[in-house]
């Protein structure tokens, strides 16, 4: 038996070929000779060969929500509509605000009206405190009055504790001022991330309650995938482990295993995964929900010889391939392929490593032809 890659043939073999062949017309220079035709070639590579199913998923955003209201109020300014992209930070709706307003400024007023109560207080307290020790100092002398002293250390007692409630007083004050700018602040709905607006759930005039529904925000620069997939598959799952997938009208991309729910579905066997977006992909082109389709892997991955889709000829339910010789002309190489794996063939039988093959204007090609092509590395 010939070893693959080797281009003579037995006697029935090249009979069949000839017929296979015998109704293309090639034309040909004065010589009689077929002129040297312009092809494309491709090598015969050795190349990690995994067999894949295909599994159907969905994309799915992982920053999306309602932005609701932090506040009470009637909505007296609505800035966006479904479709428009904001940044964090955009104002989306204003709450009528004029009594937040007013608020706040009647806690400042709190604020300053405590301050100068504390501040009064202080001052006296010193005074007391500074007459206290006079009376210290003069407690061995003849002018020592002990009702006096006892009467001027209860004054000092007191103020310390009127100081303390003033003290209070002022940082309720403050506090009050400080929730008073927090509802001013939350009377303004703001994005709290990038992203496009889905949806409008309120209109100007609407009253909101605290955590009544503004709009729906969807962050449409973070996706991933989710699939249900069957049990079969999952050992050949594994964090991290690149995946490829195709978009509808797309080109195919890869993502990452970032999650495998433990948590199998008794009805159809399957667990729910979650894929992460490779690098590459244009993510606000996306839609929620949008259908993808996952090439799995089906147990491990084996080095394989593999050729080119492109470089198969099916003539009379036969498998041939064109294959450039030494002196740059072309011989026909019956093959016996296996899996089919992107746009390659696994080669069983008929071709070997190295070897290279015509991948395009091998149509009119005739055996012994001369070829022309660009040299490759």
């Amino acid at each position: 038996m010939e070893a693959p890659g080797t281009y003579s043939l037995t006697f029935a073999t090249t009979i069949i070929l000839a017929w296979l062949f015998a109704p293309q017309v090639v034309a040909q220079d004065e010589s009689g000779k077929a002129p040297p035709a312009s092809v494309g070639v491709d090598k015969i590579t050795i190349k990690p060969l995994l067999q894949t199913a295909p599994v159907i998923g969905r994309l799915v955003e992982r920053q999306s929500g309602e932005v609701a209201a932090r506040i009470n109020g009637p909505v007296g300014m609505l800035n966006v509509d479904v479709g428009d992209r904001v940044k964090k930070g955009d104002i989306l709706a204003k709450i009528v605000d004029d009594e937040l307003r007013a608020s706040r400024n009647l806690s400042e007023a709190e604020v300053a009206k405590n301050a100068a109560a504390e501040k009064t207080v202080q001052a006296r307290l010193a005074l007391v405190r500074q007459e206290f020790k006079r009376l210290e100092i003069l407690k061995n002398s003849a002018a020592f009055s002990k009702a006096r002293y006892d009467d001027k250390r209860q004054d000092v007692i007191r103020l310390e504790s009127e100081k303390a409630e003033a003290g209070a007083d002022l940082k309720r004050a403050q506090a009050n001022l400080k929730l008073a700018e927090i509802n001013l602040y939350n009377a303004l709905i703001r994005a709290p991330y990038d992203g496009v607006v889905s949806q409008r759930h309120t209109a100007i005039g609407a009253y909101l309650d605290v955590g009544d529904s503004v709009v729906t925000l969807i962050n449409d620069s973070l996706w991933e995938i989710e699939a249900d997939v069957p049990a079969v598959h999952i050992p050949s799952l594994s964090l991290d482990k690149e995946i490829k997938f195709d978009l509808e009208h797309r080109e195919t991309y890869t993502a990452h295993v970032r999650a495998i729910v433990p948590d199998e579905n008794p009805r159809t066997r399957t667990r729910a995964v979650r894929f992460t977006l490779g690098s590459g992909m244009g993510a606000s082109r996306l839609a929620a929900n949008e259908t993808v389709v996952l090439h799995l892997p089906k147990g491990e991955a084996r080095e394989a010889a593999t050729v080119s889709k492109d470089a198969v000829i099916t003539r009379k339910g036969q498998n041939l391939v064109y294959v450039v010789t030494d002196d740059q002309s072309v011989q026909i190489s019956p093959v016996k392929l296996g899996l089919a794996v992107g746009n390659r063939f696994e080669v069983i039988n008929g071709l070997a490593a190295g070897d290279l093959v015509v991948i395009r204007g091998n149509e009119r090609l005739q055996p012994g032809q001369k070829v022309q092509f660009e040299s490759i590395p």
